[in-house]
């Protein structure tokens, strides 16, 4: 008994020291045990919290996604707009352009044709004053000249060029006539038109059959006395009668009739160049 005593004496401290070393371990992975239990909580904590803002994150970007589709989609059409915008624009600077070319011309053309027509003016004018210049001497009641819509027009009486009822230019006519001719033969760009007229009085004799053949062969008489006795060109002159159908007075008195009968010679210069022109619209 003393022998067990004994020995259980001596046991007893190394099983004292194993227990405390025991103890001391425990507590030890006991604390590792609640460390990492604590750990995994702030861990899973964190977790939560980081999987919460990815969800946000995430809707965010799907959110932006959208947005970005929807930005791209409206970048497309205000593209296809620019675009359509871009080519109308272009077909309307394409037409200003052409349009402008087109005034341009125009106006090219106006700019001639005012020069053409002033030049014309200034030949009719200076026409009219050479051949009143070398008409001076006759009474109105002979002789008329005046300036209508670019000619000139020389109204010689009946009782200037003809006897009654005659289709022969007397002297005194051909001397009128060889003024004029002086004047027509510096001209070489004109048109001389010859007009016989005469009154409403009937006529028929054994050489005129009435007015129009009277007035016809007056005027080809006048015409004869230019080219045959004075050279003026044949090929600026064109005779025609006009009969009593033209008057410029009322036949109703003797003093209207006798303004009807008459000659008139229209000097016309040319329009070649104003023809030319309007052709080449």
């Amino acid at each position: 008994m003393k022998t067990l005593k004994l020995l259980i004496l001596a046991s007893l401290p190394f099983f004292l020291t194993s227990c405390l070393v025991t103890r001391k371990k425990y507590d030890i992975a006991e604390a590792g045990r609640l460390a990492a239990i604590f750990s995994r909580d702030s861990v899973e904590d964190l977790l939560a919290e980081k999987r919460v803002s990815y969800d946000a994150l995430e809707k965010l970007y799907n959110g932006l996604k959208v947005d970005t589709a929807q930005l791209r989609d409206g970048i497309r059409n205000y593209q296809t707009l620019l675009n359509a915008n871009k080519s109308e624009r272009d077909q309307l600077s394409n037409q200003l352009n052409s349009k402008l070319k087109e005034l341009g011309e125009r106006e090219e053309t106006i700019r001639q044709l005012r020069g053409v027509i002033d030049e014309q003016n200034a030949r009719v004018k200076s026409l009219l004053d050479n051949v009143k210049s070398a008409l001076t001497g006759f009474s109105s009641d002979e002789l008329t000249v005046r300036e209508e819509g670019g000619k000139v027009y020389v109204a010689m009486s009946d009782k200037l060029l003809f006897e009654s009822g005659s289709a022969t230019v007397n002297e005194m006519g051909k001397s009128a006539l060889g003024k004029l001719a002086g004047v027509l033969n510096r001209q070489t760009d004109i048109d001389v038109f010859i007009e016989g007229h005469t009154d409403s009085v009937p006529i028929r004799t054994a050489v005129f059959k009435d007015n129009w053949d009277l007035s016809v062969i007056r005027a080809t008489s006048v015409v004869r006395i230019l080219t045959e006795t004075y050279a003026v060109n044949p090929l600026q002159i064109q005779p025609c009668g006009r009969g009593e159908f033209k008057p410029v007075d009322t036949n109703k008195s003797t003093e209207g009739r006798a303004r009807n009968r008459r000659t008139e010679i229209i000097i016309a210069p040319k329009l070649d160049k104003l023809y030319e022109l309007i052709s080449a619209q």
